[in-house]
């Protein structure tokens, strides 16, 4: 152990002297993108050697019952495994990164470096209407807060770090180098610097590489482009973005919704049984709400509706139009109720791949009911594709990630203005009825959402508690203005707190309002502190954002506020001291 520790103090020393910050970042950003890269290979082929092992003890004649019953067996074990052997919380991905970065510095939970691979592999190999993008970035960032901790790594770096795993892990799963940069700064709210910008060219690269040299080139989603954007297609891609942006406020919409159901059942055995049975009997129902739902998406691109029909008790409808264009209806409205389902019962996944799933079906269904009606002859497929960049830009208010996710994994560059279109009204209509995405709706209503605007993100991450200064000489109520002459020759406050018994601030004295007073010896004794004492209109909770706290400030006028957590008197907070740790701030996370 010594001998380690000594290796390290050496390595150090080392770096310190023969290499550049820059320099060194350079080098962590490729190993970070190694190793988010081996992290969407670990997940992908465990989540597929699950499946094969579940499927091989499914026989042909339960096939269709077992649906009922795989998803709960798989969150049962998952949480099993979060239970008696993580022993904490798994969260779900994206907003574990988000509320690192502004609550915990950039800290991650060391048990993410391998409990989001275990849980969503069981959650999603087992059937969990749930996708797996958003455990491999946990994972990926999980590797990123490591190297960031061991190599004691400032805060702006340590974020840097964080995004570069993200841009890896995106790159490695989508395999979409260039879309999971744009996610990285759209969606974790990184700022795209001249700084920050090699370093995660370097993670998104070597994390595509990655990937292809386990799992090879093939692009995701194999698509042909056979009709090219037409421009009398034009008004039917603005209408296809207007009707993702509806669908995108319904899928955040209904996803609080059952999330708010689930959060009021306390006992976890409660969540498993309500949820696991209410998602079995969607899955038997619509066998096609299994699992992530790749191979619907591949097929609804390739026009091959079958996957609405397998398995199903609808098949003997699969040659049925209109049959098609209920069930697309139906797995719409019903995908997001799956997913949040899965979440409530206890289940580890992202919701990348149900937003992908509902968008390629949304699509599909909006260009059979234009061609159905006859009002224009239009490429099912084109719009399929599209209605995927339309749900992403609306769900996850990321229209860039949108526009450049669905050019990059199916290779449909030529469709680049029917994407850029689509993606852009579906972001303004969910922007007029969700503020925030589903990512960060959380985060925001507790006020703990980062975004760009990089002065409000350095008074987010500022503590009320680092900021308490308590060298104020105390008095009790019952004191004298003889007790207030003697505290003032040892005080070097002009404020002083008055403080009862039980620690309850009763009052405070300033010093310009004695001041004439000091002088009069014969009032030393007959004059009570409690006759000059007075409340404070404003005072600062512990538990107070700085945002407030600066409000409090600003209107009250005052350079020191009290600071009170249940009447008790804590200390106070400077107007000064506020300013300075905020400076301090903005030169840590600035990136030059």
């Amino acid at each position: 152990m010594k001998r380690n520790l000594h290796i390290w103090k050496r390595f150090h020393r080392w770096r310190l002297k023969n290499l550049s910050e820059r320099g060194f970042l350079t080098i962590l950003s490729i190993v970070v993108g190694i190793l988010s890269g081996i992290a969407a290979v670990i997940i992908k082929n465990t989540v597929r050697l699950t499946q094969k092992a579940v499927h091989s003890v499914v026989t042909t004649d339960v096939e269709n019952y077992i649906y009922f019953a795989l998803p709960i067996i798989g969150i049962l074990i998952a949480i099993l495994f979060i239970k008696y052997v993580v022993r904490s919380e798994v969260r779900h991905g994206i907003p574990t990164v988000l509320h690192s970065i502004s609550k915990t510095r950039g800290r991650i939970k060391s048990h993410n470096l391998y409990s989001s691979v275990v849980s969503s592999s069981l959650t999603v190999g087992f059937g969990g209407s749930v996708g797996l993008e958003g455990p491999t970035v946990a994972t990926g960032t999980a590797w990123g807060s490591w190297l960031a901790t061991t190599f004691r790594l400032n805060y702006k770096n340590t974020i840097l770090m964080l995004a570069c795993a993200c841009a890896g892990a995106m790159a490695a799963i989508f395999k979409a180098p260039i879309a999971a940069i744009v996610f990285a700064v759209e969606v974790i709210m990184i700022d795209l610097t001249v700084f920050s910008l090699v370093p995660l060219l370097l993670a998104s690269a070597t994390g595509v590489v990655t990937s292809y040299f386990f799992l090879g080139q093939d692009v995701l989603y194999p698509f042909k482009v056979v009709q090219a954007f037409n421009l009398n297609d034009l008004p039917y891609y603005i209408l296809l973005g207007i009707v993702a942006g509806f669908v995108s406020v319904y899928f955040t919409k209904m996803y609080l919704f059952i999330a708010g159901i689930f959060e009021k059942l306390k006992n976890n055995r409660t969540r498993l049984v309500a949820g696991g049975a209410s998602l079995g009997v969607l899955i038997f129902l619509f066998p096609s709400l299994y699992g992530e739902g790749y191979e619907a998406i591949n097929d609804c691109l390739a026009g091959n509706l079958e996957y609405l029909f397998d398995n199903s008790m609808f098949y003997g409808f699969r040659e049925e139009l209109w049959m098609a264009i209920i069930l697309l209806a139906v797995v719409i409205l019903l995908k997001i109720v799956a997913t949040s389902l899965t979440f409530g019962a206890g289940g580890v996944g992202g919701i990348f791949a149900p937003t992908l799933f509902m968008g390629v079906n949304t699509g599909m269904l909006f260009a059979l009911i234009i061609r159905k009606t006859g009002i224009h002859n239009i490429n099912s497929s084109n719009f399929a594709l599209i209605g995927m960049a339309g749900l992403i830009a609306g769900v996850l208010h990321a229209p860039l990630t949108g526009i450049f996710l669905i050019a990059d994994i199916s290779g449909g560059y030529q469709l680049f203005v029917p994407l850029m279109i689509t993606a852009t009204f579906s972001y303004l209509i969910v922007r007029a009825f969700t503020p925030n995405s589903v990512y960060h709706i959380q985060l925001a209503q507790r006020k703990e959402l980062l975004t760009h605007d990089k002065d409000a993100n350095v008074l987010q991450m500022m503590e009320v508690r680092e900021l308490i200064e308590t060298d104020f000489q105390i008095l009790k109520p019952d004191a004298t203005l003889r007790d207030l002459t003697t505290a003032i020759t040892h005080a070097h406050r002009d404020l002083f707190p008055v403080v009862d018994d039980e620690g309850i601030m009763v009052g405070m004295v300033k010093m310009d309002d004695v001041r004439d007073m000091i002088f009069k010896h014969d009032m030393y004794d007959t004059v009570k502190i409690s006759d000059l004492m007075y409340m404070p209109e404003y005072s600062i909770d512990p538990n107070d954002n700085m945002e407030l706290v600066t409000q409090k400030f600003e209107v009250s006028g005052r350079y020191n506020l009290a600071v009170i957590e249940d009447g008790k008197y804590i200390g106070f907070i400077s107007r000064a001291r506020v300013f300075t740790h905020y400076r301090k701030q903005i030169i840590n996370v600035s990136h030059v």
